[in-house]
Order: structure tokens, then C-alpha cells, then sequence
């Protein structure tokens, strides 16, 4: 499930390019005093994910904008409504904006369909598989994240452990490893500075889109749940929001 949060800016302001923190606390701010209001000190998964606050223009007064957080977690997406319907003011950084209105969604992925990465997919490569993918790293790194440089095969491999081991986490049970990404498009690599612990950062990660065909019980579930808990890493501050790619009706086709 998913929300779609209606904003409208209050003034004049510049696009933070540096949201991620500040959003993400936005959000963790609803989860006091709930169920959920140690979500964020919690070790491991935190099973959400938001995109940015979109379209990414600086904005004028009444300007209207939007962002989403999802989580396969109803009953997550039902507090961040109740919480977000009970504030009248968002402020995240120097951007400030009234929340007009909050909508759940529930997109259901089909037999075939497509994903697209609308945040950067993070995929960090440990230390132990440097050997196994043949990366050389110019220091004695914990890891490195993955960059087009890198071989394509390592960025999906990465990602889908990352999804299997998510979705173990969360269902508390095991499915059978097969490849879940066999028709994908990288669309470009993304440097973003963030701030963690108060310190700057360079996150890297990567615009993908994926077409998936013929998905069978076990597959279908895995993506459904990768598209509400997010692709890749890092997804409680924003990246690897996934949203699918609907075909009007009617609508030429290339």
C-alpha cells in the first residue's frame, strides 16, 4: 500500500536537493507516541520507503506538490495517514508546505508489467564479494557501491539477495532463489549528498526500469513486495522508490 500526500507550498522556496534526512524525519516525527515510535532506532529493515517531493522545481506561493511513502505494511500506511491527516504544516529544511490532502493507493502488479526506479537504487558490494565480481577498489574499503563501471551482473545479483533477504525478514519465511530481473534498462548513475550522524555524505545509486513477463505466484508476490518496501538500500531515506508504469488505454504504441 501507498499513500499520495497533496502539498501546497506556503512561500517562496529553493528544491532542497537534500531532503532525504529531513523528510525522513517528517515521517519518524508522525511515529511518536504509536505503535511505531521506535521504528527508527530499530536494527535491520525498517520496511518503508518515500520518493522525493515531486515535480523537483523551486516553487511560489500556493504552488501544489506531491510525495508518496509505501510500505507493505497496511497498517504502517494506516498510522502515517491518521498522523499526517492530523497535522495542518509540513516543513522539511527551508521548504515549507500545508498537507491538502492524503489518498491510499494499492497498486497490484499483473502477470507482465513496469517498474520504475523515480529514486536512486543503492546496492552496496561487501568486501567479501569483491573477488567473486572481479572489483578492485583503490582502498581497503568495508564496501563500495555499485557504479556503471562495475559489471551490470553485480548491481542485479546485489539487488536480488537484497530483496530476498528483505522479504525473509518480513514474512518470516523462504522462497525459492531464482533470478527475478531478467529485462531491465539503466537509465543513469546518481551522486547524492546526504546527511547522516550530522556528516555530509556521497551516496551512490542508479535510474533503472524493469519489464517483467509472465510472473508466476511466488515471483509476482516478491515484486509486489518490492515495490512497497523499495528496491536496493537505504529505502527509510528515500531511495529505490519503485512505482509501476500503467498503459493508458487507447494510447499509441511506439
Amino acid at each position: 500500500m501507498r499513500l499520495l500526500v497533496e502539498l501546497r507550498a506556503l512561500y517562496n522556496s529553493i528544491y532542497d536537493l537534500k531532503y532525504h534526512h529531513k523528510l525522513q524525519g517528517f515521517l519518524y516525527g508522525l511515529l511518536k507516541d504509536t505503535a511505531y515510535r521506535d521504528l527508527h532506532n530499530r536494527h535491520g529493515y525498517k520496511f518503508f520507503a518515500f520518493s522525493n517531493i515531486f515535480p523537483p522545481l523551486d516553487m511560489h506561493t500556493g504552488d501544489v506538490r506531491h510525495f508518496l511513502v509505501s510500505s507493505p505494511n497496511p497498517d504502517l500506511i494506516r498510522v502515517f495517514k491518521e498522523r499526517l491527516e492530523s497535522v495542518e504544516r509540513m516543513f522539511v529544511g527551508d521548504m515549507a508546505f500545508s498537507i491538502e490532502k492524503v489518498s491510499v493507493l494499492s497498486p497490484r502488479i499483473g502477470r507482465s508489467c513496469v517498474l520504475v526506479a523515480t529514486t536512486p537504487i543503492v546496492v552496496r558490494i561487501p568486501k567479501a564479494n569483491y573477488g567473486k565480481y572481479g572489483i578492485s577498489p583503490p582502498k581497503d574499503y568495508p564496501y563500495v557501491y555499485w557504479r556503471k563501471r562495475y559489471p551490470f551482473e553485480t548491481f542485479i545479483k546485489q539487488l536480488e539477495e537484497n530483496l530476498f533477504k528483505k522479504f525473509k525478514a518480513f514474512y518470516g519465511e523462504n522462497v525459492k532463489h531464482t533470478p527475478l530481473f531478467e529485462e531491465f534498462v539503466f537509465r543513469k548513475q546518481v551522486c547524492n549528498h546526504i546527511i547522516i550522524k550530522g556528516r555530509e555524505v556521497k551516496v551512490f545509486g542508479s535510474l533503472w526500469t524493469f519489464t517483467f513477463r509472465n510472473l508466476y505466484k511466488d515471483k509476482r508476490k516478491i515484486i509486489q513486495f518490492g515495490l512497497e518496501t523499495g528496491f536496493g538500500e537505504l529505502n527509510s531515506l528515500g531511495f529505490g522508490f519503485i512505482n509501476p508504469i500503467t498503459e493508458k488505454k487507447n494510447a499509441p504504441r511506439n
